[in-house]
């Protein structure tokens, strides 16, 4: 027996290591429902004023919200600033995000928070002194929740929204002072964004303290002349018909103008932003001067952008005057984005610009002079990070390395020294405290989860604060084949970026269905080093199914200058189209793919190109899933469509040539249709005129909608629900 057992542990020591442990299988249960594969992640951090401290929103079982304090070197915690207990008296009370004053005494905290659109909230406001342990309501909740509370600088007084009106309550007295009264749902919006402006310009906020406090700045939208959307909302016996503004392509925007409330006078003025009406204000900020307030002016197109600088003086008895100091123009469009510092010296200021051909950090002068340029090459700058003004450094990430990496850099405004901070090759971002002192670097690759990491302004790491260890012990146990990446050269000559995951057990003689995952449009790549989350396990399922996934970046994607992003201009799809027709002819090509079996899915911007592809390309693809699909320009907002098209007028053909409902007749392959019927961004309307336009063509398609999803369609089992019947299409389609 002792023989036979040393013969056969002999044996088993022989056997591979697959045979011993065998991998295990993916499935979207795992995948969308059960947790196994969520990673750590340090987020919802908030550095204090002084550099070396942050805080954390966490949860006890004993005092439910915490609002802890964290020393950033060490890790450890400093103390406990504010619980559920402390403010509501009730630890089952959650405090959903908070607000520090700026002598870091006083919170300002939110609870029973609901959404209104992409980054609208409104919610009850808890205004809480730290050092007393006291709390008590920002307003009497039976008027209603409110929005964007923001204390002075001061940390005496607090404006908010209610009911489209702004409110300052002072918090000594516990009194409210109404700033506006003409405020009413669809038609005037003080102190907050209309829909367009927050879905496409990023942002909800639209009231702004000044320097001393003795003036709050602020938007107002007449929404009057803007047609109404209808959403059917169902659940009850007779739906409830959601209305709200909604500018479509070449229809009337907002009204828009920018006003200066003074506390002591207790009036608001209008500012001059000249007499054309149709025009964009992206932002407005005020300079360190408290008399100096900035106004981004925009026209239509999006071309033309000035900065208007008030003068502000007791001498203005109806609107306050401006300047232009700066302006640029371009033959197609300008990006806004949110780095206008205004530094200490008071006579300069960054801001990105494209003037050169690439996105990069300049320093201008109040005259709108360039003084110096801080980063040059042929890469993109992708997002501005911080600024140490003591020191002269600014800090942030750029494609420099590659188009689809990211790393963390350092330059000097007056030296103009550059350094590369991040030295792990992927995706590389950072958070930075007050002050630049430290930052924390979130690192990933195509096949890694985050790595997070606490370094220094020099990027010396001290210590490491998530690895993801217990994931990536996870992610072995499952058959998982590597993303690689790859280029290939489309009919312009242009090498588009590429990646690939095949099943692990891949063999090159055999032929292999390919899945080919998109997005396509501007402002999002899907090449990236970067982890994919869940969509990457996803594809990962798909391989273990015997499918070859891929995508390609085509033409109008980022991180390539101005000349790549922008050659789709007043084309949106056309290069598109052609370079993911070129790529599924590259795939077929390749010895190992069966070129009868090719797919293609994509979600909004994806599931237009999946639409165009399916009737454009039908020739190559043979199964499309078009997930939320925009399916002519003419149904989308005019701040995204214009920017990229201009108007229908103007541009009938690039609207007409490119919408896949033109071109329904050249359909072939298998078509599914998805779509939210509470999708307020890419509205439902696009999917009904595609069915329409395929039913007079005589199409056969099939057609899947989730009630009262919006664009996002989650909630619930929804995404479970979503990807196992794509699945289940794919399996039976492709």
């Amino acid at each position: 027996m002792k023989h036979l057992f040393a013969i056969s542990f002999i044996m088993l020591l022989a056997l591979p290591y697959s045979a011993l442990a065998q991998k295990q299988e993916l499935s979207n249960e795992l995948i969308w429902y059960s947790g196994e594969f969520r990673p750590e992640y340090v987020g919802g951090l908030r550095s204090m004023s002084d550099g070396v401290h942050y805080t954390s929103l966490e949860y006890s079982q004993e005092n439910g919200s915490e609002i802890v304090k964290y020393s950033f070197e060490t890790g450890k915690k400093v103390a406990t600033l504010a619980t559920s207990k402390d403010i509501f008296n009730d630890a089952s009370t959650g405090i959903d995000d908070y607000e520090f004053s700026a002598d870091e005494k006083m919170m300002l905290i939110s609870t029973d928070t609901e959404s209104i659109y992409r980054y609208s909230t409104r919610a009850n406001y808890y205004v809480y002194n730290i050092e007393k342990k006291r709390a008590f309501p920002l307003a009497d909740a039976k008027k209603g929740k409110q929005r964007l509370a923001t204390f002075s600088p001061a940390a005496d007084k607090v404006a908010f929204i209610r009911d489209n009106n702004i409110f300052i309550t002072d918090i000594q007295f516990r009194t409210e002072v109404q700033v506006t009264a003409d405020g009413k749902e669809n038609v005037i919006i003080n102190g907050a964004t209309d829909w367009v402006y927050e879905e496409e310009f990023g942002f909800d906020k639209g009231m702004y303290w000044s320097p001393n406090g003795d003036r709050l700045a602020y938007y107002k939208f007449n929404e009057d002349r803007v047609k109404q959307f209808q959403m059917a909302m169902y659940g009850e016996l007779y739906p409830d018909q959601y209305t709200f503004k909604y500018p479509k392509a070449d229809e009337k925007n907002s009204l828009v103008n920018i006003l200066v409330y003074d506390l002591e006078e207790e009036m608001s003025k209008p500012v001059d932003i000249g007499t054309e009406q149709d025009i964009y204000i992206p932002r407005i900020k005020w300079t360190l001067n408290n008399n100096r307030l900035c106004v981004m002016r925009m026209n239509r197109h999006q071309n033309h952008l000035e900065f208007l600088m008030t003068n502000i003086s007791p001498d203005d008895p109806f609107t306050i005057p401006t300047k232009v100091v700066f302006e640029e123009k371009a033959d197609t469009y300008i990006e806004i984005n949110d780095n206008l510092i205004f530094l200490e010296d008071g006579k300069t200021f960054l801001w990105n610009s494209e003037r050169d051909g690439y996105n990069h950090i300049y320093c201008f002068d109040m005259s709108g002079n360039v003084v110096k340029q801080l980063t040059k090459g042929e890469w993109d700058v992708i997002e501005f990070l911080g600024l140490d003004q003591d020191k002269g450094q600014v800090f942030y990430s750029s494609s420099e390395v590659s188009a689809i990496e990211q790393h963390v850099y350092s330059v000097s405004i007056k030296r103009g020294k550059k350094k590369q901070l991040s030295t792990r090759k992927g995706s590389n971002s950072a958070v930075f405290s007050e002050g630049c002192k430290y930052y924390i670097n979130y690192h990933t690759d195509a096949n890694t989860p985050y790595y997070i990491s606490l370094h220094d302004s020099k990027g010396k790491e001290l210590r490491v604060l998530k690895d993801n260890s217990r994931l990536k012990k996870t992610l072995k146990k499952y058959d998982l084949g590597q993303k690689e990446f790859f280029t290939f050269d489309n009919r312009n000559g242009d090498a588009l970026n590429c990646w690939m995951i095949k099943p692990a057990d891949f063999d090159p003689a055999k032929k292999y269905p390919v899945y080919v995952a998109i997005y396509g449009g501007p402002g999002h790549n899907t090449v990236s080093d970067s982890w994919g989350g869940s969509n990457y396990l996803y594809h990962q399922l798909l391989a273990q199914n015997g499918y070859i996934v891929v995508s390609v970046d085509p033409r109008g994607t980022m991180y390539r200058g101005r000349d790549f992003k922008h050659s789709t201009y007043m084309q949106l799809g056309k290069y598109e189209t052609e370079d993911f027709i070129d790529f599924a002819k590259y795939m077929g090509d390749q010895e190992y793919v069966d070129a009868e079996r090719i797919g293609i899915q994509g979600w909004s911007y994806g599931g237009y190109m999946t639409s165009l592809c399916m009737t454009k390309g039908a020739e190559v693809y043979t199964m499309g899933i078009a997930v939320a699909p925009v399916t002519n320009w003419r149904y989308y907002d005019t701040i995204y469509t214009e920017r990229f098209m201009r108007t229908p007028q103007e541009n009938a053909s690039g609207y007409d040539d490119n919408s896949p409902i033109n071109h329904v007749d050249k359909l072939e392959g298998k078509y599914f249709l998805i779509h939210g019927s509470a999708d307020d961004n890419v509205h439902y309307q696009n999917t009904m005129e595609m069915i329409d336009a395929m039913v007079k063509a005589n199409k056969q398609f099939d057609l899947f909608i989730y009630p009262n999803k919006n664009h996002g369609i989650y909630g619930g089992n929804t995404r479970l629900h979503l990807f196992t019947m794509m699945l289940d299409y794919t399996l039976e389609n492709l």
